[in-house]
């Protein structure tokens, strides 16, 4: 959409004349009764020198404005009448046809701004989709994981002691977290939403997480919500830090998304019974953080490591792998990649003898610079 005419100047733009128009419409009126006043003295002259009667001269003289009247009428309602389709096709929801821009005059003009205006309306429309993707994506991990809780309570298998209502409760702070953060997802992309950093011991950390994933993983498995994530339970997940004190500063919440998501992703091309490995080890910088997620499924091709954190990209397998898994949404490595970049890191898909490896570096902040 970026790379026309109309989406490089906006609609007070002079364009590429500098506000000068060779071929304005007022130029064109004016042309019209010149030639009209050049036509008639020139029939009468003719009249004159070859004693012709008034009549006739003035019959094609008459005959000949008309003609070119109608020429210069239809080269200037022509594209109004394109741009009345392309209207219409925008107020019905159609944003993806366009006026062509071929003009050097006042209509020319109109019809980049007409573009840009489709543009701009598209682009909304596409964010609003991604927005209500993005939180059915989101919500859903808090959402199973407290239900699994419950389901347990009033199924009598666990009991509600303080320690599985602090389960549920901790899901359901993290819901609202999501919550907050999904309606500011308008503003991801310029980077305004805050970043929470704190001190904590990575081994505990990620350990919950994968713990998290397993329950959520389960409680998916007695749903058929066809909803996207994986349902795998035969996929086995491992955790590697080393050292095993290993600190990191970074939001616990965005780390949280990261591998969430990418473990998410991992399971669900995992072969049967496959493993999915989750690696932490300190950066090359004081306070960073590097991760890695392994998995044993087909891996992803090189011609496509440049797409894998597209939204809505969901790579070049048509199915996944292994029983109950599905489609995804194609968000799951978009949030990741997303939650990386507020931290300044980098995330992308590293040379591996076998499956998919994806490659995580969080930059080091200090407490007192974060």
């Amino acid at each position: 959409m970026s790379d026309g005419p109309a989406a490089r100047r906006g609609p007070g733009d002079p364009g590429p004349w500098g506000g000068v128009r060779p071929f304005s419409i007022k130029t064109k009126l004016g042309a019209l009764v010149v030639i009209s006043v050049l036509i008639t003295t020139g029939l009468s002259m003719i009249a004159v020198q070859t004693k012709t009667e008034l009549r006739f001269i003035t019959i094609f003289s008459m005959i000949a404005t008309l003609l070119i009247t109608q020429f210069v009428a239809h080269s200037l309602t022509a594209p109004l009448d394109d741009m009345n389709a392309v209207a219409r096709s925008i107020s019905h929801g159609d944003y993806t046809r366009r006026v062509r821009e071929h003009r050097r005059d006042e209509l020319g003009d109109l019809a980049q701004t007409i573009n840009v205006m489709a543009d701009e309306l598209e682009a909304q429309d596409h964010q609003r989709k991604e927005l209500v993707a993005n939180v059915s994506h989101e919500l859903r991990t808090p959402i199973a994981g407290l239900r699994a809780v419950l389901e347990n309570i009033v199924d009598g298998v666990t009991e509600a002691d303080p320690e599985t209502m602090r389960t549920a409760l901790k899901q359901t702070e993290r819901l609202g977290r999501l919550v907050e953060t999904l309606l500011d997802l308008s503003r991801l992309d310029n980077g305004v939403v805050p970043l929470r950093r704190q001190r904590f011991e990575v081994w505990p950390y990620l350990s919950g997480v994968l713990k998290e994933a397993n329950m959520v993983a389960s409680a998916r498995a007695c749903m058929t919500t066809g909803s996207g994530g994986h349902t795998r339970t035969d996929v086995h997940l491992s955790l590697d830090v080393r050292p095993p004190e290993l600190t990191a500063y970074v939001d616990p919440e965005r780390i949280h998304q990261v591998v969430a998501n990418l473990i998410d992703n991992a399971v669900k091309h995992s072969p049967p019974h496959g493993r999915v490995t989750v690696k932490a080890r300190p950066g090359p910088q004081p306070d960073s953080l590097q991760l890695e997620i392994l998995d044993e499924g087909p891996g992803i091709p090189r011609t496509e490591w440049h797409r894998v954190f597209e939204r809505f990209n969901r790579g070049s397998v048509n199915l996944p792998h292994g029983p109950g898994s599905d489609g995804g949404t194609g968000l799951g490595l978009a949030i990741a990649r997303w939650a990386v970049d507020l931290h300044g890191g980098r995330i992308g898909v590293a040379e591996s003898e076998r499956g998919c490896r994806i490659l995580i570096t969080l930059p080091g902040v200090s407490p007192s610079s974060g």
